[in-house]
């Protein structure tokens, strides 16, 4: 069956448009010119929420400026809003990955927008004489000031969430650093034992880690609030009345409850995308050292005969198709990935920002996207991390302890206790015999027993703090 289609025209010529479409000719060509990854725009909420908050706050600025019409733009409002609120995104459809530095996305915005509007007013789509694309919904507008401020809202919105995230899993560590707070155990370095310590040690530094990298992730994303709406083509403010800046501005903050600011160099804002690496740097070093804990818990959890066997992940599915009752620790497994691919990423974004020439960066619809999905699949990561894994984790003391009492690190511990020539007579034989530091200092009678304990008690030997959240 043949399609019903209307009539559009633009730069290259005419061409038919599905009619119930509420895209139009600009968003045809980018679907032919751009079929690379199979991912539409519309499946990023937050950049389709933006697009149409900047859209909105440019018809208001446009309206209190005497440009646009009561009528005009009540309907373009009422279509941004609808948008804002999830509606028609099904109708972002063209590829996250494109070239024209956005062109495509701003104009698959401005055509649906404009063809809602005209529906709103009782006209047929197309029927651009009444709403037009450019003309009405694009007016003060270029692609290289409204596509930018869409993205750094869109980072914005995801970062928040991400840092929220982020907090669940701090909170999920902080509770295990409790539960384990006198669990003790052996530290080590470079994979050796060093000194005793406590499990709840071990994981408080976990949440201490998650908090650190929340509150640098929290700096990072405040620069993404400088924006360059009003800039238009280059930052000269071409075609943009006097005036339009500061309320455009003005509009798009109160729109969003973001504490946005127009920057004070407009070219300058327009080709710089300094924020932008910036934050995905900072999301690196998250990426980084949430791997590296990762790569922690599936190493202390390794075994459970053969391994360390100090903690027990939660068995979420079974971990063979050949192997029975062999559980995997698929959790971390998938969040060292996510972290892999966001280290990834990080290059992309540096050599995109790297690759801007003049007065635009043509390469923000892959920063966009790169950032876009990195925080979105680090948020859902660090959700499964701390509900499938961390909250589950439990300790096998007996065998921490025992660990403990047998390991040659424990010499050091008693090193001021017993001196360092005893400590290094004790420390051979324990090494040639296979006994335990503890039983070989009884049975030479360096300590009393009671002495022995209270040296061994976690307070004393991990020099244990009293039980606190970070």
């Amino acid at each position: 069956m043949s399609v019903a289609t209307r009539t559009e025209h633009d730069l290259i010529g005419d061409r038919e448009v599905p009619l119930d479409a509420y895209w139009g000719v600009h968003t045809l060509r980018a679907l032919e010119n751009f079929p690379i990854t199979g991912i539409q725009i519309g499946t990023s909420p937050y950049l389709v929420e933006a697009l149409a908050a900047v859209k909105q706050a440019a018809a208001a600025a446009n309206h209190d400026l005497g440009l646009l019409d009561d009528v005009r733009h009540a309907a373009i409002t009422q279509a941004c809003e609808e948008i804002r609120a999830g509606h028609l995104a099904s109708e972002f459809v063209v590829d996250v990955m494109q070239g024209g530095a956005g062109t495509s996305t701003n104009m698959n915005a401005n055509e649906v927008i404009a063809n809602r509007a005209l529906e709103l007013l009782g006209h047929k789509k197309g029927e651009y004489g009444i709403v037009h694309p450019n003309e009405h919904v694009n007016l003060s507008q270029s692609t290289n000031d409204v596509y930018p401020t869409a993205v750094k809202i869109a980072v914005i919105l995801a970062t928040h969430d991400l840092l929220g995230a982020m907090q669940v899993l701090q909170d999920s560590f902080a509770r295990k650093a409790d539960e384990f707070h006198d669990v003790l155990k052996m530290g080590r370095t470079q994979l050796q034992d060093a000194v005793p310590m406590t499990l709840g040690q071990e994981f408080r530094t976990y949440s201490l880690m998650i908090a650190e990298d929340r509150a640098r992730l929290g700096e990072a994303v405040l620069l993404l609030h400088e924006i360059n709406l009003g800039a238009t083509a280059i930052g000269t403010m071409l075609n943009a009345p006097a005036g339009y800046v500061p309320a455009a501005c003005e509009h798009l903050a109160m729109l969003t409850g973001l504490p946005l600011e127009s920057a004070i160099d407009l070219i300058e804002a327009t080709q710089d995308c300094g924020a932008f690496v910036q934050l995905s740097g900072t999301l690196k070093r998250v990426a980084v050292k949430l791997s590296k804990i990762c790569n922690d818990l599936r190493l202390l959890s390794s075994g459970p005969r053969a391994g360390f066997n100090e903690i027990n992940l939660p068995a979420v599915q079974a971990g063979s198709s050949i192997m029975p009752g062999k559980v995997n620790p698929v959790i971390p497994e998938v969040v060292n990935q996510v972290a892999f691919q966001i280290i990834g990423h990080d290059m992309t974004v540096t050599m995109a920002a790297e690759g801007g020439q003049l007065q635009l960066n043509a390469f923000e619809p892959v920063i966009c996207y790169s950032l876009s999905a990195g925080i979105s699949r680090l948020r859902e990561a660090v959700l499964v991390l701390a509900t499938r894994c961390v909250d589950g984790i439990t300790a096998n003391v007996e065998l921490l302890r025992s660990e403990v009492e047998n390991s040659i690190g424990l010499v050091t511990a008693l090193n001021p206790y017993i001196g360092y020539a005893a400590a290094t007579e004790v420390a051979k034989e324990a090494l040639a015999t296979g006994r335990g530091v503890a039983e070989l200092v009884l049975e030479r009678g360096l300590l009393p027993p009671e002495r022995l304990e209270a040296i061994l008690r976690p307070e004393t030997l991990a020099n244990l703090g009293p039980r606190s959240r970070p």
